[in-house]
Formats: C-alpha cells, sequence, structure tokens
C-alpha cells in the first residue's frame, strides 16, 4: 500500500528539484497545531509536526538541494503541540555555519513542544469515598486517567491552568514534622502516629526527608502503629540506599530532629490545590482552588520525560542547529514512583553508596570516608554530541525534573535570553558528573578532548521557581567542564544553590579550567535547605573566575539543620586555582572549605561599586523577561 506521507515528501522534492532560482533566503518549512503532514509545508498548507519537518528538512541535506544554500527556517505556528514519543535530532539533521537549520517560532506566536494529556470528564467525587478526608467531602472532583497506548497513564505532576497543583501530603503547605528516630542498623524510621492522618495500610505513601543540601524520597513498604509512634519501613533499592550511604543523611539532634513529610495518601486530599491518583482504579481526585471551574479548566498531566533528544557522537556532531523561540512544557519524572529518590548532590541520585573503613582511596585524599555511583535524572530537552547549537528565548517550563542538559561531548554551543520556571529539578544542568560505573569521587579527565563540554556561553537566562520537587537542586549547574562562560543570568526563588560549578570533591588534577562565572544577579535562593551558597564550586579549576556578580537575599528555612551554615560565596572540597573578585554582597559571608592552594580573593563584599552590582544579571535587550513573571 502506498504511504501517503512519502508520496507527498516525493513531490514537494520535485518541485524544488525542478526550480532553476537559487532563493536568496532561507527555504522555509511551515507548521501548525491544525496542519496535516500531507501537506506541502508551506505557510498556507502546514504540516502537523516537527517530526515531518525536520525529515523534510533532512531530505533535502541529504541531496545537497540547492535551494538551502542560505539555510532551512522551520517555522512553528503558535499553540501546543502535543507528543506522544520524544524528537530525535540527528546528525544527518546537522546544517552548515552559512546554512543553519533554524526551528523558530512563528513571528508573535508563542509554538510550545508538551508531552502534556488533558483532564476531562470531571464529576463530583461520592462523599463517602474510601479514605477521603471528612473536611474534603463535597469539594473533591474526580476524573478518569488519561490512557496511553492502553494503559492509564501515571505521573507525579498535574497543572490547572498553568499553576502546579499539590500532590496531597501532609503536613500542608511548607510545613513538616519530624522524626522520633532513625534507625540506620534496622533500616527504620519511627515517626508520630498522628502523621499518618489515618493511613493504616503503605498503598503508594511516601515518605520525603530533608537532609541537610538534598531530600530523599522512599517509598513506604509496611506500618506499624504503636500508640503515639509508628515503624516505618521501606522498599528497595531506595531503602537500602537511605540507612547505608553516609552523607547526606537526616541529622538527629538538640537543635531538631530532621524533618519529613508524608505524600500521596488520598487520607491527606484536606485543602484546596491537592490531588491524587489511584492508579489501579485509573482514577485523578482534585480539590479545585478558588475560581478554578473544571468545566472549562485547563488540566494538564505529563508522560514523557524528555521532549527532544540532540544526539550526536563525537565522530558525528550535530551541528548548526538552533531553537528561536520555542515553548518545551509538560515533562514527567517518575523514578521516585518506581526506585525511590536518594540523591548525593543536586539532584544526581545514588545508585550504590556506603562508608569505607579504613578510609581512603589511591585517586583522592587519605580522609576519602565513602564511596558513590550516581545515575543522571532526565531533562525536557538533552544535548549529547553537538556542536554549534543556539537556544535562543525559548521557554523551558512545567517539567518534572531539569530544564535543559548538556551531557558530554559539546561545544561552542549557546543558550541565551531563555526562561525556565516552574522547574522540578536543575534548571541548565552541563557537564560530566560521573557515569554510573565510575565512583563518583574520581577525577574526570578523558584523553580526548572532543568528549567534553566546553566553550559553552549560559547567558542572559532568567531562572526562576527551580527546584521545586527535589529540593537539593540548583538554578544552574555545571560539572566537569572547560571554558565554559556562564554571564548575566539572573536566578531567584530556587530550593538550594544558585549557581555550582564543579564536581570530585578532589584535589587532583582533571578536565576542568578557564571558567567565568561573571555579573549574574543571584537571589532569594536556597529556600529550603542549608549548606549552601548563591556561588558554590568544587574541586581544581585553573584559570577559573568567579567576578562582579550580586548576591543577597538568601533566608534560611526554618527547618534546616544549621540555619546559619549558608554563605553568598562558597568554596568547598579540592576547590582550587580560582580567582574570586569584586563580588557584590550584603556582608563577608564567604566559606573555604578543605580547598586547595592557588586561590585569590579580591574586593568581595558591600564595598563592590554600585556600578558593578547594577551591571549584575539581564542586560537591556533581555530585560524584557522581568516581566513574564510580574503577573
Amino acid at each position: 500500500m502506498l504511504d501517503v506521507r512519502w508520496w507527498r515528501l516525493d513531490v514537494f522534492l520535485l518541485l524544488l528539484l525542478f526550480t532553476t532560482a537559487r532563493p536568496s533566503s532561507a527555504i522555509e518549512l511551515w507548521v501548525a497545531p491544525g496542519g496535516s503532514d500531507t501537506n506541502a509545508a508551506t505557510r498556507e498548507q502546514p504540516l502537523a509536526t516537527l517530526d515531518m519537518a525536520l525529515r523534510k528538512a533532512r531530505e533535502l541535506r541529504r541531496l545537497n538541494h540547492p535551494s538551502i544554500s542560505n539555510g532551512i527556517h522551520i517555522i512553528l505556528r503558535g499553540g501546543r503541540y502535543s507528543l506522544d514519543t520524544a524528537i530525535l535530532v540527528r546528525s544527518e539533521d546537522s546544517g552548515t555555519e552559512s546554512s543553519p537549520t533554524v526551528i523558530r517560532a512563528a513571528d508573535g506566536e508563542r509554538p510550545v513542544l508538551s508531552s502534556g494529556v488533558k483532564v476531562g470528564n470531571w464529576q463530583r467525587a461520592p462523599r463517602r469515598a474510601p479514605g477521603l478526608p471528612s473536611a474534603a467531602r463535597g469539594h473533591v472532583w474526580v476524573a478518569p486517567s488519561p490512557v496511553i497506548g492502553g494503559r492509564a497513564t501515571e505521573f507525579r505532576q498535574l497543572w490547572v491552568n498553568n499553576q502546579k497543583a499539590v500532590r496531597a501530603r501532609n503536613p500542608n503547605g511548607k510545613a513538616m514534622n519530624r522524626l522520633l528516630a532513625w534507625d540506620r542498623r534496622n533500616e527504620e524510621a519511627w515517626i508520630p502516629s498522628p502523621t499518618l492522618a489515618g493511613v493504616r495500610m503503605p498503598g503508594r505513601l511516601e515518605m520525603v526527608f530533608h537532609q541537610q543540601w538534598e531530600i530523599a524520597i522512599c517509598r513506604v513498604k509496611s506500618i506499624e502503629v504503636e500508640g503515639a509512634r509508628a515503624r516505618l519501613k521501606f522498599h528497595s533499592p531506595e531503602g537500602r540506599i537511605q540507612f547505608e550511604h553516609p552523607w547526606p543523611q537526616p541529622v538527629m539532634s538538640t537543635n531538631g530532629n530532621a524533618p519529613f513529610c508524608l505524600v500521596n495518601a488520598i487520607e491527606f486530599l484536606d485543602e484546596p490545590g491537592e490531588w491524587w491518583q489511584d492508579p489501579q482504579n485509573g482514577q485523578i481526585y482534585y480539590w479545585p482552588r478558588p475560581g478554578e471551574n473544571l468545566d472549562t479548566a485547563d488540566v494538564i498531566v505529563p508522560h514523557l520525560e524528555t521532549l527532544v533528544e540532540v544526539r550526536g557522537t563525537v565522530d558525528r556532531p550535530v551541528e548548526n542547529i538552533h531553537f528561536r523561540g520555542i515553548g518545551f512544557a509538560h515533562t514527567s519524572w517518575m523514578r521516585p514512583s518506581r526506585a525511590g529518590h536518594v540523591p548525593l548532590q543536586a539532584g544526581m541520585f545514588l545508585l550504590d553508596a556506603y562508608r569505607l573503613n579504613p578510609k581512603g582511596t589511591d585517586y583522592h585524599s587519605p580522609g576519602l570516608d565513602n564511596q558513590a555511583w550516581i545515575g543522571r535524572p532526565p531533562a525536557a530537552v538533552t544535548v549529547r554530541g553537538a556542536r554549534r547549537l543556539r537556544f535562543e528565548g525559548c521557554r523551558f517550563e512545567h517539567t518534572g525534573f531539569s530544564g535543559l542538559d548538556l551531557v558530554m561531548a559539546t561545544q561552542d554551543n549557546v543558550v541565551e535570553g531563555c526562561l525556565f520556571r516552574d522547574i522540578g529539578g536543575n534548571g541548565i544542568q552541563l557537564g560530566t558528573f560521573s557515569d554510573p560505573g565510575v565512583e563518583t569521587h574520581r577525577p574526570y579527565n578523558p584523553s580526548d578532548d572532543r568528549e567534553l563540554v566546553m566553550r559553552e556561553r549560559i547567558a542572559n537566562n532568567l531562572i526562576t521557581d527551580c527546584a521545586n520537587e527535589d529540593w537539593g537542586c540548583v538554578g544552574i549547574l555545571a560539572g566537569f567542564v572547560r571554558d565554559v562562560t556562564i554571564a548575566h543570568n539572573e536566578i531567584s526563588n530556587t530550593s538550594y544553590t544558585g549557581i555550582s560549578v564543579g564536581w570530585g570533591w578532589n584535589k587532583g588534577t582533571n578536565c576542568m579550567r578557564d571558567n567565568r562565572i561573571v555579573a549574574n544577579h543571584i537571589h532569594h535562593v536556597a529556600t529550603r535547605m542549608c549548606d549552601t551558597a548563591g556561588i558554590y564550586t568544587l574541586s581544581v579549576q585553573p584559570g577559573t573566575i568567579i567576578s562582579s556578580n550580586a548576591v543577597h537575599s538568601i533566608t534560611m528555612n526554618p527547618y534546616v539543620f544549621n540555619p546559619e551554615h549558608w554563605f553568598y560565596l562558597y568554596l568547598d572540597e579540592g576547590s582550587s586555582f580560582i580567582t574570586v573578585k569584586d563580588n557584590w554582597c550584603p556582608e563577608e559571608r564567604f566559606l573555604r572549605n578543605a580547598n586547595g592552594p592557588g586561590n585569590v580573593w579580591e574586593n568581595n563584599g558591600p564595598a563592590v561599586s554600585r556600578a558593578i552590582r547594577e551591571s549584575a544579571g539581564l542586560q537591556p535587550d533581555f530585560r524584557h523577561l522581568l516581566r513574564e513573571i510580574d503577573h
């Protein structure tokens, strides 16, 4: 049977082949939510999907058609493009410097690539729904879970009219309860039994631990109530890792035992804005906020963790692809529901970890007391093996975990003028953080520089409401990177650190050098965690400069173990050969912890000039981004 799409594609190519005149501008391929992939890709007859537009562009590249001498512009009309699978951009899609492939928004319009699925058919929930608190009866609505691929989809995020709803939790809001006891030998946690709010069977109950600079999410395996106390045990693998790994751990002290909250039980659905999914019966329960009408509300749940994957190799990189004005939204993050989530730092989750006895390794100081192997969490857009890509004026919003990730073998890319808002994990993450089979304290220094993330420019981006799923994540996270510029970004309302550069906790030689963290405006960060800073570094980084940044308005959460353990600038273990100069902050609150040699500190604090302070953050051409979050 004839494939109509390919027949249309052949006709499209034949028409171009018979064109004798070489165009003076880039060829245009149009896409619109109401289009069809059998259309001609014109403004009047647009395609329906970016996938088909990339295929047409790929064929033009393959044939080296003269029409592409000035580039290919794939133009997306405004609206939401619902994705069933992640879009793959491969080396065959590459442009050249003189003939790039530009994927851009139509003028004045906002296209959004989304894995969001609309939830409809809302009905009032039965007043006597099993487990529903009495306060919620008559207020809660129920709808069927979306079915994808013949199965009801599971999710951990839900948005109503672009506002994130709260997965039912106890206690409500930003409050936390406190552990009664933490028994590492028997791998059990003791909590006040009233905090269970009537939950007697674990079901899909989860416990979120606050542990210094990270959280952990553990699925509850069993509950045993003994009067005013309850003993909880947890599923594997996270249960074993959570009790065995030494850093970070819940702190039990005279200052107050470690905070925790419980999530994901219908018994906790007791105030507006909360929701709970019953996956066994394929139902979603939600208590609308004031003013929300579920007959007309845009209720969205995600089903993909990654929307776009740019995947080249060291030998065949993806090159010269530009994204302009594209939105990326509504991504999922399902690992905690399947295996828990016990991170080491900045969201990098532990696959295994344990204490060393005796201490020390051949690649670290004699004092290293633990080993750990980590995995890397997902992002809405991931990039591997790519050069000269550009993300300009894009929007990364409503993500289950990170927004954008430059993973490995990426060079000379630009991320500028983008908005990162309502991000579950790290806003932007880039560089190596050690592969799953490599112990994470080992210095990374590959023999082939093409494997590195280097010469990247991360500039003039607005990052806000970040790390709202994993509170230990940061605005901009760079691991082992070289010659990277992080400049003129504004970062606010993140749960942990603003900008973190480096990995390894190690004074040994690695690939890092010549990074520049310059003229960023960082404020209202560390809203949930401690042992934190506006700007934080790790390990040896010769030639790295931290200069002309403005950092202020850091206020500790009342639940942190040590409310005084925060800093505007923080050079942590192994930090070496770094110049820290002309950074403004209200006071000289800095930390140099287990640093190596060669660091230079010069003119940092409140005496730095007003001109430096006022020049930090978004440059004039990008300050329009601030209006995006003013309403």
